[in-house]
Protein backbone atom coordinates (compact mmCIF):
# COMPACT_ATOMS: atom_id res chain seq x y z
CA UNK A 1 0.00 0.00 0.00
CA UNK A 2 0.98 3.79 -0.50
CA UNK A 3 1.14 6.07 1.89
CA UNK A 4 -2.41 7.14 1.67
CA UNK A 5 -4.92 8.14 4.68
CA UNK A 6 -8.69 8.28 4.38
CA UNK A 7 -9.59 11.14 7.31
CA UNK A 8 -12.98 11.70 8.35
CA UNK A 9 -13.46 15.00 7.29
CA UNK A 10 -16.53 16.55 9.77
CA UNK A 11 -16.84 19.92 8.26
CA UNK A 12 -15.24 21.09 11.88
CA UNK A 13 -11.59 22.92 12.65
CA UNK A 14 -10.07 19.56 14.22
CA UNK A 15 -10.40 17.16 11.54
CA UNK A 16 -9.59 20.12 9.19
CA UNK A 17 -6.28 20.83 10.91
CA UNK A 18 -5.71 16.87 11.46
CA UNK A 19 -5.89 16.91 7.72
CA UNK A 20 -3.05 19.81 6.88
CA UNK A 21 -0.90 18.17 9.19
CA UNK A 22 -1.17 14.69 7.77
CA UNK A 23 -0.40 15.96 4.37
CA UNK A 24 2.76 18.01 6.04
CA UNK A 25 3.92 14.19 7.34
CA UNK A 26 3.34 13.54 3.33
CA UNK A 27 0.45 11.50 3.40
CA UNK A 28 -2.02 11.46 0.66
CA UNK A 29 -4.75 12.41 2.28
CA UNK A 30 -8.32 11.08 1.61
CA UNK A 31 -11.57 12.99 2.86
CA UNK A 32 -14.84 10.80 3.76
CA UNK A 33 -17.76 12.97 5.29
CA UNK A 34 -20.23 11.01 6.90
CA UNK A 35 -23.16 12.08 6.35
CA UNK A 36 -26.46 12.14 8.33
CA UNK A 37 -28.64 15.21 6.66
CA UNK A 38 -26.59 17.86 8.19
CA UNK A 39 -26.37 20.20 5.43
CA UNK A 40 -24.06 23.17 6.59
CA UNK A 41 -21.56 20.26 8.09
CA UNK A 42 -21.67 18.25 4.63
CA UNK A 43 -20.89 22.30 2.98
CA UNK A 44 -18.21 23.52 4.98
CA UNK A 45 -16.27 19.65 4.60
CA UNK A 46 -16.84 20.64 1.16
CA UNK A 47 -14.70 24.07 1.77
CA UNK A 48 -12.03 22.50 3.39
CA UNK A 49 -11.50 19.32 1.19
CA UNK A 50 -11.65 22.59 -1.66
CA UNK A 51 -9.00 24.73 0.15
CA UNK A 52 -6.69 21.26 0.72
CA UNK A 53 -6.82 20.33 -2.41
CA UNK A 54 -8.39 16.86 -1.17
CA UNK A 55 -10.62 14.62 -2.91
CA UNK A 56 -13.79 13.96 -0.81
CA UNK A 57 -16.18 11.54 -0.58
CA UNK A 58 -19.58 11.07 0.93
CA UNK A 59 -20.60 8.63 3.03
CA UNK A 60 -24.51 8.65 4.35
CA UNK A 61 -24.65 6.32 7.42
CA UNK A 62 -27.96 6.99 8.28
CA UNK A 63 -29.59 3.36 8.51
CA UNK A 64 -26.21 2.04 9.77
CA UNK A 65 -26.43 4.97 13.14
CA UNK A 66 -29.87 4.11 13.37
CA UNK A 67 -29.74 0.47 13.98
CA UNK A 68 -26.42 0.58 15.97
CA UNK A 69 -26.69 3.85 17.73
CA UNK A 70 -29.80 5.51 17.81
CA UNK A 71 -31.98 2.11 18.88
CA UNK A 72 -29.77 1.26 21.01
CA UNK A 73 -29.49 4.76 22.89
CA UNK A 74 -33.50 5.13 23.15
CA UNK A 75 -33.71 1.23 24.35
CA UNK A 76 -31.16 2.01 27.11
CA UNK A 77 -32.64 5.38 27.91
CA UNK A 78 -36.05 3.44 28.34
CA UNK A 79 -34.56 1.12 30.57
CA UNK A 80 -33.08 4.03 33.18
CA UNK A 81 -29.52 3.22 31.53
CA UNK A 82 -27.84 6.81 29.92
CA UNK A 83 -25.74 5.54 27.44
CA UNK A 84 -22.86 7.54 25.67
CA UNK A 85 -23.68 7.12 21.83
CA UNK A 86 -20.20 8.00 20.87
CA UNK A 87 -18.90 5.35 22.05
CA UNK A 88 -21.32 3.83 20.31
CA UNK A 89 -20.73 4.99 17.10
CA UNK A 90 -16.79 5.43 16.97
CA UNK A 91 -16.20 0.85 16.32
CA UNK A 92 -19.56 0.09 14.88
CA UNK A 93 -20.13 3.08 12.46
CA UNK A 94 -17.64 5.63 12.18
CA UNK A 95 -14.44 3.64 12.02
CA UNK A 96 -15.75 0.53 10.40
CA UNK A 97 -17.26 3.25 7.33
CA UNK A 98 -13.56 4.97 7.29
CA UNK A 99 -11.82 1.16 7.50
CA UNK A 100 -14.26 0.09 4.68
CA UNK A 101 -13.74 3.19 2.13
CA UNK A 102 -9.65 2.92 3.18
CA UNK A 103 -9.76 -0.81 2.08
CA UNK A 104 -11.48 -0.02 -1.19
CA UNK A 105 -8.26 2.77 -2.49
CA UNK A 106 -6.14 0.43 -0.52
CA UNK A 107 -4.74 3.29 2.28
CA UNK A 108 -3.23 1.42 5.16
CA UNK A 109 -4.21 3.99 7.50
CA UNK A 110 -7.35 6.26 8.68
CA UNK A 111 -7.46 9.18 10.98
CA UNK A 112 -10.05 11.31 12.69
CA UNK A 113 -9.60 14.46 14.44
CA UNK A 114 -9.82 13.11 17.95
CA UNK A 115 -7.43 14.49 20.77
CA UNK A 116 -5.72 10.92 21.73
CA UNK A 117 -2.40 9.41 20.68
CA UNK A 118 -1.96 6.33 18.95
CA UNK A 119 1.61 4.66 18.99
CA UNK A 120 2.94 1.13 17.89
CA UNK A 121 -0.91 0.11 17.69
CA UNK A 122 -1.43 0.96 21.56
CA UNK A 123 -3.86 3.69 22.36
CA UNK A 124 -3.02 6.85 24.75
CA UNK A 125 -4.50 9.81 26.41
CA UNK A 126 -4.04 13.29 24.67
CA UNK A 127 -3.03 16.37 26.30
CA UNK A 128 -5.18 16.76 29.61
CA UNK A 129 -7.26 19.60 28.90
CA UNK A 130 -9.21 17.99 25.63
CA UNK A 131 -7.98 14.33 26.43
CA UNK A 132 -10.80 12.13 24.21
CA UNK A 133 -9.24 8.49 24.63
CA UNK A 134 -12.03 7.90 26.92
CA UNK A 135 -14.54 8.10 23.66
CA UNK A 136 -12.29 5.61 21.81
CA UNK A 137 -12.01 3.13 24.49
CA UNK A 138 -14.52 0.80 22.16
CA UNK A 139 -12.04 0.91 19.22
CA UNK A 140 -10.94 -2.84 18.64
CA UNK A 141 -7.36 -4.25 18.51
CA UNK A 142 -7.46 -3.98 14.69
CA UNK A 143 -9.26 -0.37 14.23
CA UNK A 144 -6.39 1.27 16.50
CA UNK A 145 -3.48 -0.52 14.62
CA UNK A 146 -4.26 1.40 11.66
CA UNK A 147 -5.22 4.83 13.24
CA UNK A 148 -3.12 7.83 12.93
CA UNK A 149 -4.03 10.73 15.17
CA UNK A 150 -2.41 14.41 14.52
CA UNK A 151 -3.77 16.17 16.89
CA UNK A 152 -2.68 14.25 20.16
CA UNK A 153 0.60 16.63 21.10
CA UNK A 154 -1.99 19.49 20.96
CA UNK A 155 -4.76 21.22 22.93
CA UNK A 156 -7.87 22.94 21.39
CA UNK A 157 -6.72 26.29 21.45
CA UNK A 158 -3.34 25.25 19.28
CA UNK A 159 -5.17 23.61 17.13
CA UNK A 160 -7.52 26.79 16.44
CA UNK A 161 -4.44 28.75 16.28
CA UNK A 162 -2.84 26.54 13.80
CA UNK A 163 -5.90 26.83 11.66
CA UNK A 164 -5.86 30.72 11.45
CA UNK A 165 -1.97 30.29 10.87
CA UNK A 166 -3.19 27.67 7.96
CA UNK A 167 -5.78 29.99 6.45
CA UNK A 168 -8.33 27.56 7.06
CA UNK A 169 -11.98 28.61 5.99
CA UNK A 170 -13.76 26.58 9.46
CA UNK A 171 -10.78 27.95 11.63
CA UNK A 172 -13.62 30.26 13.83
CA UNK A 173 -15.89 27.51 13.90
CA UNK A 174 -17.24 26.85 16.86
CA UNK A 175 -16.85 23.81 18.65
CA UNK A 176 -19.35 20.96 18.62
CA UNK A 177 -20.02 19.35 21.98
CA UNK A 178 -23.64 18.11 21.55
CA UNK A 179 -24.68 14.33 19.97
CA UNK A 180 -24.52 14.74 16.03
CA UNK A 181 -27.95 13.35 15.83
CA UNK A 182 -29.48 15.40 18.87
CA UNK A 183 -28.05 18.82 18.37
CA UNK A 184 -30.39 20.82 20.56
CA UNK A 185 -29.35 18.49 23.22
CA UNK A 186 -32.78 17.87 24.18
CA UNK A 187 -33.21 13.59 25.08
CA UNK A 188 -36.55 13.40 26.23
CA UNK A 189 -37.83 15.73 23.03
CA UNK A 190 -35.84 13.32 20.49
CA UNK A 191 -37.11 10.34 21.86
CA UNK A 192 -40.66 12.31 21.69
CA UNK A 193 -40.20 13.00 18.41
CA UNK A 194 -40.04 8.94 17.29
CA UNK A 195 -43.42 8.24 19.12
CA UNK A 196 -42.58 6.90 22.37
CA UNK A 197 -43.97 8.79 25.53
CA UNK A 198 -43.27 6.71 28.29
CA UNK A 199 -45.73 7.36 31.36
CA UNK A 200 -45.64 9.76 34.37
CA UNK A 201 -44.77 8.27 37.63
CA UNK A 202 -43.83 8.51 41.17
CA UNK A 203 -40.78 10.25 42.46
CA UNK A 204 -40.37 8.06 46.01
CA UNK A 205 -37.73 7.70 48.82
CA UNK A 206 -35.74 4.70 49.58
CA UNK A 207 -38.20 3.77 51.80
CA UNK A 208 -41.00 4.22 49.12
CA UNK A 209 -42.52 7.01 50.64
CA UNK A 210 -44.05 9.03 47.41
CA UNK A 211 -42.46 12.35 47.32
CA UNK A 212 -44.31 13.88 44.44
CA UNK A 213 -45.18 12.88 40.29
CA UNK A 214 -42.25 12.72 37.44
CA UNK A 215 -42.58 13.11 33.84
CA UNK A 216 -41.13 10.02 32.84
CA UNK A 217 -37.57 7.81 33.77
CA UNK A 218 -36.37 8.90 30.04
CA UNK A 219 -36.07 12.63 31.73
CA UNK A 220 -33.42 11.66 34.20
CA UNK A 221 -30.34 10.30 35.08
CA UNK A 222 -28.46 9.59 37.86
CA UNK A 223 -27.14 12.19 40.00
CA UNK A 224 -29.25 14.47 38.67
CA UNK A 225 -30.63 17.55 40.78
CA UNK A 226 -31.62 20.57 38.35
CA UNK A 227 -35.81 19.97 36.58
CA UNK A 228 -36.89 17.93 39.49
CA UNK A 229 -39.45 20.31 40.86
CA UNK A 230 -40.09 18.99 44.11
CA UNK A 231 -40.13 21.40 46.93
CA UNK A 232 -38.00 19.04 49.44
CA UNK A 233 -36.14 22.11 51.31
CA UNK A 234 -33.02 20.89 50.57
CA UNK A 235 -30.82 19.41 47.95
CA UNK A 236 -31.89 16.41 46.48
CA UNK A 237 -30.84 14.26 43.65
CA UNK A 238 -31.53 11.22 41.56
CA UNK A 239 -30.33 8.45 43.19
CA UNK A 240 -31.89 5.36 41.35
CA UNK A 241 -34.38 4.60 38.28
CA UNK A 242 -36.93 1.76 38.52
CA UNK A 243 -37.95 1.38 35.27
CA UNK A 244 -39.66 -2.07 36.40
CA UNK A 245 -41.86 -0.09 38.94
CA UNK A 246 -42.14 3.44 37.11
CA UNK A 247 -40.48 5.42 39.85
CA UNK A 248 -37.42 7.93 40.04
CA UNK A 249 -35.67 7.88 43.44
CA UNK A 250 -34.38 10.79 45.17
CA UNK A 251 -31.89 11.12 47.72
CA UNK A 252 -29.77 13.93 49.62
CA UNK A 253 -26.90 12.00 47.63
CA UNK A 254 -25.53 9.38 49.90
CA UNK A 255 -26.58 6.55 47.36
CA UNK A 256 -24.80 8.27 44.98
CA UNK A 257 -21.07 6.89 46.01
CA UNK A 258 -20.19 3.45 45.28
CA UNK A 259 -16.63 1.69 46.01
CA UNK A 260 -17.40 -0.97 43.31
CA UNK A 261 -19.14 -1.50 40.06
CA UNK A 262 -19.47 -4.24 37.83
CA UNK A 263 -18.48 -3.96 34.15
CA UNK A 264 -19.88 -6.10 30.96
CA UNK A 265 -18.60 -6.15 27.52
CA UNK A 266 -15.17 -5.24 27.97
CA UNK A 267 -13.38 -3.98 24.84
CA UNK A 268 -9.81 -5.23 25.96
CA UNK A 269 -7.25 -3.01 24.21
CA UNK A 270 -4.64 -5.16 26.37
CA UNK A 271 -6.00 -8.31 26.86
CA UNK A 272 -6.15 -9.23 30.99
CA UNK A 273 -6.06 -12.63 32.79
CA UNK A 274 -5.69 -11.88 36.90
CA UNK A 275 -6.36 -8.86 38.87
CA UNK A 276 -4.78 -5.59 37.78
CA UNK A 277 -4.22 -2.30 39.14
CA UNK A 278 -5.80 1.33 37.22
CA UNK A 279 -7.42 4.20 36.72
CA UNK A 280 -10.64 4.01 36.26
CA UNK A 281 -12.73 6.89 34.48
CA UNK A 282 -16.65 6.00 34.82
CA UNK A 283 -17.69 9.54 32.86
CA UNK A 284 -15.99 11.74 29.79
CA UNK A 285 -13.95 13.94 32.07
CA UNK A 286 -10.86 14.38 33.39
CA UNK A 287 -11.55 12.83 36.80
CA UNK A 288 -9.67 9.31 37.07
CA UNK A 289 -9.80 6.69 40.75
CA UNK A 290 -7.17 4.36 40.95
CA UNK A 291 -9.20 1.07 41.23
CA UNK A 292 -8.29 -2.96 41.48
CA UNK A 293 -9.85 -4.63 38.17
CA UNK A 294 -10.06 -8.28 38.30
CA UNK A 295 -11.54 -9.43 34.73
CA UNK A 296 -13.71 -11.99 34.10
CA UNK A 297 -13.32 -13.22 29.80
CA UNK A 298 -15.86 -10.11 28.74
CA UNK A 299 -16.81 -8.61 32.73
CA UNK A 300 -14.73 -7.19 35.41
CA UNK A 301 -15.08 -6.48 38.43
CA UNK A 302 -13.53 -2.91 39.80
CA UNK A 303 -13.16 -1.73 43.61
CA UNK A 304 -12.35 1.87 43.81
CA UNK A 305 -9.09 2.62 46.52
CA UNK A 306 -12.38 6.03 46.76
CA UNK A 307 -15.85 5.59 46.53
CA UNK A 308 -16.59 7.58 43.10
CA UNK A 309 -19.67 9.67 42.83
CA UNK A 310 -22.68 7.97 40.12
CA UNK A 311 -21.58 5.58 38.35
CA UNK A 312 -24.24 5.42 36.38
CA UNK A 313 -26.00 2.12 34.62
CA UNK A 314 -25.43 2.62 30.61
CA UNK A 315 -22.15 4.64 31.01
CA UNK A 316 -18.95 3.09 29.90
CA UNK A 317 -15.96 2.66 32.42
CA UNK A 318 -12.27 2.80 30.67
CA UNK A 319 -9.13 1.31 31.93
CA UNK A 320 -5.89 3.23 31.96
CA UNK A 321 -2.26 2.05 33.00
CA UNK A 322 -0.79 5.04 33.06
CA UNK A 323 -1.57 6.95 29.75
CA UNK A 324 -2.43 3.77 28.03
CA UNK A 325 -5.84 2.53 27.37
CA UNK A 326 -6.16 -0.85 28.28
CA UNK A 327 -9.88 -1.32 27.85
CA UNK A 328 -13.44 -0.09 28.75
CA UNK A 329 -16.70 -1.83 28.77
CA UNK A 330 -20.67 -1.01 30.03
CA UNK A 331 -21.03 -0.20 33.83
CA UNK A 332 -24.24 -2.84 34.77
Amino acid sequence: MDKKVVLGLSGGVDSAVAARLLQQQGFEVFGLFLDIGNEGAREDAHKVADELGLPLKIADISIELEKNVCRPFIEAYLRGQTPNPCILCNPKVKFRTLLEYADSICAEYVSTGHYARVSEGKLFKGRPENDQSYMLSGLTKAQVARLILPLGDFNKTEVRAMAESMGLPVAQKPASMEICFIPDKNYSAYIEKRGIVPPEGNFVDADGNVLGRHRGIYHYTIGQRRGLNIAAGKRIFVSEIRPDTNEVVLSEGEELLADKISVSDVNWLVPQAEEFKADVRVRHSRTSTKASVMPDGANAEVCFEVPVRAPTKGQTAAFYIGDEVIGGGRIV
